[in-house]
């Protein structure tokens, strides 16, 4: 890994400065302007949301819930599964076998009002945690999310675009960029059948903040250009996402009045494929991790430190606002 900063910086160093400029700003540069100073108060809406994000927070991680803890991952899913078949959605599931255990993903999906041959949008989240952390960040809060927004978006049908919320199994290690990762699985299904999918949305470690100096960390060369307070939200893509991340910047940023930072670079540059978008990614469908950054910011990230206390759901709840209006905008 050290080798690998050290040939990047001369690589750097040794590109013309137009095609450095020129790089930067493809990677970089991004529509709209980043909301600064204090957040407005919260709305009515917005505080009954942030309760009820801290219930599913609560009710998925209180305890390690993945393959090794059995018992567990069946319980985050029964709840995941009991939210859902509550609202209108057709609910499917895909099981499969890893290491002697059964688990599943699991999908909720509004087809459109005017057409069988539609494009499909997909806002996911994994819910397995890391070993023995119960993960209330990494990734109850992405799960909690999703499961909002598909309240948020219950009554709503788009006519020319499906909408698929999918929960997916096994993105933590070991399973990682493997077969047995569920939103690999997954994206193969899709891939197979030729559904043509316009965009992805990995919500991923969405609860954590802090107005300090220093606060957040990144990867080099990020923090040469990027703020060093962790109150913002990201917007990630590998390369190949770009138009999806400008779009979906666009659109946050028009609507919500919270700090944001995106743009997209190549999968070798730590952090930028962690997450569910990066299987997107194998069948060339655009994805964005939508994330606080997870350990560059969050001390706690795969720990048994992270505990539903830590997560700050007030200004996720905001988030998961704004999210609800990138998703009416994009699709149609």
């Amino acid at each position: 890994m050290r080798m690998f900063w050290i040939g990047l910086l001369i690589g750097l160093v040794a590109m013309p400065p137009a095609l450095l400029v020129a790089a930067a700003w493809y990677m970089l540069g991004v529509p709209g302007r980043s909301h600064h100073g204090a957040l407005p108060g919260l709305t009515p809406e917005e505080r009954d949301l942030a309760g009820r994000l801290r219930a599913h927070v609560v009710a998925i991680a209180s305890e390690p819930h993945n393959i090794g803890h059995d018992e567990a991952v069946e319980r985050a899913a029964r709840h995941i599964e009991r939210a859902l078949e509550g609202l209108a959605y057709s609910i499917d599931r895909q099981v499969f076998s890893v290491r002697g255990s059964e688990v599943r993903n699991i999908e909720a999906t509004r087809e459109p009002r005017d057409t069988p041959a539609a494009d499909t949008l997909i806002v996911g989240a994994h819910y397995d945690s890391f070993e023995d952390s119960p993960g209330a960040n990494d990734n109850a809060t992405g799960t909690a999310a999703v499961l909002e927004l598909a309240r948020l978006l219950e009554r709503w049908q788009p006519r020319q675009t499906r909408l698929r919320f999918v929960l997916f199994v096994n993105e933590e290690p070991p399973y990682f960029m493997t077969r047995d990762m569920g939103s690999l699985r997954y994206a193969e299904a899709l891939a197979a059948r030729k559904e043509r999918v316009t965009a992805m949305f990995s919500l991923e470690t969405l609860g954590c903040y802090s107005d300090a100096p220093g606060s957040q960390k990144y990867p080099f060369p990020f923090g040469l250009m990027f703020p060093d307070r962790g109150d913002f939200v990201a917007f990630v893509g590998l390369t190949h996402s770009r138009p999806l991340v400008q779009e979906t910047m666009r659109s946050f940023r028009s609507h919500t009045s919270f700090p944001t930072v995106g743009g997209v670079a190549p999968g070798i540059i730590p952090g930028i494929g962690w997450s569910d978008h990066w299987a997107f990614g194998q069948h060339g469908f655009q994805g964005v991790m939508v994330t606080d950054t997870a350990p560059f910011r969050y001390p706690h990230y795969h720990e048994p430190t992270d505990t539903p206390d830590k997560v700050d759901t007030e200004r996720l709840a905001r988030v998961v606002k704004g999210m609800e209006r990138v998703v009416r905008d994009l699709v149609r």
